[in-house]
């Protein structure tokens, strides 16, 4: 039976057509995959379905809901549909949750308002809700604010909220773009599960095709507001025909071609961290526990979030950094940064210590900069370009010239491939690709001897992905960067590092080159990494992976064990 159909759906804000002529059909009890490229119109679809587009758009066509015309329909009879019959998930967690109330009762505030349930009976449905969403309060109670969960948490908490009232209809925004290998893994196999367990239509909306393949029935290919190509996942995955779904399939399966190593001069290391320990005390530290189990002894002590970590970096050299989410790789990059204070330990770079007593060291700090995550949060939108990429020249002693600033902020754009004249733009007239570049940018200016890109193309759609990448070889032969790149995404990691640190509870499990250690893990824990990766299949090789047996599925979406 078909639950959802879109026809000749097109919006129009303003002179700009972002979506046109979208049309798909979904059954109930079924996952659709809306895949493309950043832009090409995946969230814009979903919004239009739940009748959030934002002000002044205007939508064409139509979207039938259980029978029911959903375009044109007041705004009282879509407020009864939405978290009733129709629940969205949406990419960040934490911003869709509410900071000041505790996940039950922002579970319970659903039921509530829908179903007119007393307080009594709403929080024990919430509890139900959160238990068959993997955090069963036993493990998880429900009385925990957002910031005392892991993300993977944050991500069930969220999912509970739009699954609490049995929705027919749950649309999944970038679900998993932010979690690591494992707790992606988990959240996948919690998606399915609850398709089946509930009898649920799932529309995914994502940019990484490798995701897609052990999970959708169905996907459709979304490029510059249209569907290109729609088919069964085993045969699309097997034979895709449209050229977009083919360069969707490249860039996933991407792999950059790093040159040789240049050894910078001297003969000792460039970066010591020499038994380096940082402990966050009582309950203000639980939401730093690690994703499969807590580092500490229980949540009101002592959590070690880095504990006894010794490795060198050689200068040229790149060096990688996985493991789960809150196994202590930013703490561990804040500290080599000279931002996070240490109990244990030292860090030197160049022979010279990181921290100077209590304080940073800022003749060491001019050699060190850092690429992040979002790199939108990571500017000043009031600024213009030239005056966010100079900024690291204040570390500098005497501070250059005006001349000479403007022409090394124009040869780092140039260096990553944009144009002098960005310079006078904001941040908002890029996209998170250039974006990103633009952070490269910043980095560079002062010519420091180490980068640590922490999470820096995790949020990035995979042809972009695959760009900055291959900037980042580029840079490498160049200028012979030293680099250390944490990442949850073992396949980018092997592919720009030279060797890597597996990183569990703080501690160091496993290192060597890069190529050896992913390929043939020793420690079990890097081998349950490896394991958790979506693969995508070689074109032509029979379609899709299996799924995990259904059996297997349920005891994950029962596992609350982040």
């Amino acid at each position: 039976m078909t639950l959802l159909e879109v026809e000749n759906l097109a919006v129009r804000i303003g002179a700009n057509r972002p979506l046109r002529n979208i049309g798909f059909s979904l059954e109930a009890g079924r996952i659709l995959a809306l895949t493309g490229e950043s832009g090409s119109g995946k969230s814009l679809t979903a919004l239009a379905v739940m009748g959030l587009l934002p002000e002044g758009a205007e939508a064409t066509g139509s979207i039938r809901f259980d029978g029911t015309e959903l375009l044109g329909l007041p705004e009282a009879e879509m407020c009864a549909l939405r978290g009733r019959d129709i629940s969205m998930v949406f990419q960040e967690p934490m911003t869709a949750l509410n900071p000041v109330q505790t996940i039950g009762a922002q579970v319970a505030e659903a039921i509530r308002q829908h179903e007119g349930a007393g307080r009594a009976e709403a929080m024990e449905r919430a509890r139900s809700a959160l238990g068959r969403a993997g955090l069963p309060p036993e493990t998880v109670p429900p009385n925990r604010y957002p910031h005392e969960l892991s993300g993977g948490q944050r991500q069930r908490a969220v999912i509970a909220m739009a699954t609490a009232l049995r929705p027919k209809l749950l649309i999944a925004d970038e679900p998993t773009t932010a979690l690591d290998v494992t707790t992606q893994a988990k959240i996948l196999d919690l998606l399915r599960g609850l398709a089946g367990e509930l009898g649920m239509a799932v529309l995914l909306i994502t940019h990484d095709l490798a995701v897609v393949a052990g999970l959708a029935d169905d996907i459709a290919v979304v490029r510059a507001g249209e569907i290109v190509e729609t088919a069964p996942a085993p045969e699309l995955l097997k034979a895709p025909r449209h050229p977009c779904t083919r360069l969707l399939f490249s860039a996933s399966a991407h792999r950059v071609r790093l040159p040789e190593r240049r050894d910078g001069a001297g003969s000792g290391p460039l970066l010591e961290v020499s038994g380096v320990s940082r402990v966050f005390r009582g309950r203000g530290a639980a939401w730093r526990r690690d994703a499969i189990g807590p580092a500490g002894p229980g949540p009101d002590g002592p959590l070690h979030a880095v504990n006894d970590v010794s490795f060198s970096l050689a200068s040229g050299e790149r060096l990688g950094l996985v493991g789960e989410s809150g196994c202590g790789k930013s703490t561990l990059a804040r500290a080599i940064l000279g931002l996070e204070p240490v109990q244990a330990g030292s860090i030197r770079l160049g022979g010279a210590p990181v921290f100077s007593g209590h304080r940073p060291n800022l003749a060491v700090r001019r050699r060190i900069q850092a690429v992040f995550q979002d790199p939108y949060g990571s500017f000043n939108p009031r600024h213009r370009m030239a005056r966010a990429i100079a900024e690291p020249f204040h570390l500098l002693h005497p501070r250059p010239g005006r001349a000479e600033q403007h022409a090394a902020v124009a040869e780092a754009l140039a260096a990553v491939g944009l144009s002098p004249e960005d310079a006078g733009k904001y941040p908002h007239e890029f996209s998170g690709g250039q974006r990103q570049r633009l952070a490269i940018a910043r980095a560079l200016v002062i010519r420091p001897d180490l980068v640590i890109f922490d999470e820096a193309v995790s949020a990035l759609d995979v042809s972009v992905r695959a760009q900055v990448l291959d900037l980042l070889a580029d840079l490498s032969a160049r200028y012979g960067l030293a680099w250390l790149f944490i990442s949850h995404d073992l396949g980018v990691v092997r592919s720009v590092t030279d060797r890597v640190l597996v990183m569990q509870a703080g501690r160091i499990v496993e290192e060597g080159p890069s190529a050896e250690v992913l390929a043939r893990p020793q420690h079990e824990y890097t081998r349950a990494l490896v394991a958790a990766v979506p693969r995508l299949p070689e074109l032509g090789s029979g379609g899709a992976p299996p799924l995990r047996p259904s059996t297997e599925r349920s005891s994950h979406v029962r596992n609350a064990s982040e």
